[in-house]
């Protein structure tokens, strides 16, 4: 079936009240960003429903892209018909006997904007059914939870069929929760929690940290790649690259062993801290999980958190890495994450690293280090990419991830 538009309903966006206006016009936004690679894409957000006109794209393609934008509870392929009976009832029957299988239930459901067409919601539904029993005899009518609900909407501009209906991201529209930075490592879980930041609403920076030589062009191209991926969900991240070497170099060479971490940890906090005030951002996600390392106790926390009073949202906190595993492969990031790369959070680990820091013993061994130095030639040196769906940096890097493969 070729398909002349995709009708986009909208979930949750419908409790918002007088702030409805304002999400419609975001996810709008964000449907053309995530929609910008097809040519001659049309979209239209109303009040009650967005319209994507084809245009002779690809469905299926654009379909696939839609489903990863937040603030989508459902849509449907759409058909559209000149206002003639006949060839309503032509395209009815060609849909559904796609669609048929033996035993299949139906209904019909008509919603008419144009009230001056010659037949209302009753007769239509009247017609359109009779109809179909007559070409498609196996088919049976179910009022309630039928097989196949074919929707009919009869508008200013011609009639509409649509006989399937494709779940949608949920959540809400990413801008309409504020600006956050995201503190990503390339691993299975930062990702995740990028994930569901972005669910309700928010739209994200990437901040991530590489040290070369320590850390290889496959750890960046890796990153950049699950940036790519979770772009899909908003229609385009930001990805911030912070050369980040000779700080870890110089704590390794003036820090007690098992301070490392966590004067290490402390020194990317104050870095995405400074990084989100420069970008206008209200709060720092990362994916920390409570005591899945040792970086994530409650005593390292506090003694790494202390260096900023910004928001640190932790959307992974209480899961445990097989809840995390699961939503990973869910949104297809976990393929990727446990290719084999040199994190910078790893390079340098102590055999036995503080898990219950004393915070007044991390502000000392901190201050052995130029801090605001330091800092200041980290920021210096950043690299800022924008990144949109579809980007794939495994292509542009298959001589290095060969070797990881």
């Amino acid at each position: 079936m070729e398909y002349s538009e995709i009708m986009v309903r909208y979930g949750e966006l419908s409790t918002k009240g007088k702030n409805k206006k304002d999400f419609i016009k975001q996810l709008g936004q964000n449907v053309r960003k995530a929609l910008s690679t097809f040519e001659g894409i049309e979209v239209k957000a109303q009040h009650d429903r967005l319209h994507v006109t084809l245009n002779g794209a690809d469905s299926e393609a654009v379909m696939k892209r839609l489903k990863g934008v937040f603030g989508i509870e459902n849509f449907s392929p759409s058909v559209k018909v000149d206002k003639d009976i006949d060839a309503i009832k032509k395209t009815a029957v060609a849909m559904v006997k796609e669609a048929f299988k033996p035993g299949m239930t139906f209904k019909i459901n008509t919603r008419r904007q144009d009230k001056e067409f010659a037949y209302d919601t009753y007769q239509m539904n009247e017609i359109l059914g009779s109809t179909l029993l007559e070409n498609i005899p196996e088919l049976t009518v179910k009022m309630k939870h039928p097989d196949l609900e074919l929707r009919v909407e009869v508008r200013m501009n011609g009639v509409f069929l649509s006989g399937e209906t494709v779940q949608g991201a949920g959540g809400l529209p990413v801008g309409t929760g504020g600006k956050a930075v995201m503190m990503l490592s390339g691993g299975i879980d930062s990702p995740v929690a990028s994930y569901y930041a972005l669910r309700r609403g928010v739209k994200i920076d990437m901040v991530h940290f590489f040290s070369p030589p320590y850390t290889s062009e496959q750890a960046l191209a890796k990153a950049k790649e699950l940036t790519a991926r979770l772009a899909g969900y908003s229609g385009g991240i930001q990805f911030i690259q912070v050369p980040f070497t000779k700080i870890q170099e110089t704590i390794k060479e003036k820090v007690p062993e098992g301070y490392l971490m966590t004067v290490q940890r402390r020194l990317m906090l104050r870095l995405t801290a400074a990084i989100a005030e420069k970008r206008h951002a209200k709060g720092i996600f990362n994916g920390e999980s409570l005591g899945q390392v040792a970086s994530q106790t409650l005593e390292s926390m506090a003694a790494i958190n202390d260096v900023t009073s910004m928001p640190i949202l932790r959307p992974l906190l209480s899961m445990d890495k097989t809840e995390i595993i699961k939503v990973a492969k869910n949104i297809d990031t976990y393929d990727l994450s446990i290719l084999p790369y040199e994190d910078c959070c790893t390079i340098f680990t102590p055999p036995a690293p503080k898990t219950h820091p004393d915070l007044e013993k991390s502000r000392k061994y901190e201050g052995y280090i130029d801090v605001e130095g330091l800092m200041q030639e980290a920021l210096d040196g950043i690299t800022i990419t924008e990144i949109r769906p579809g980007d794939n940096y495994l292509n542009q890097n298959e001589d290095v991830f060969a070797e990881l493969l």
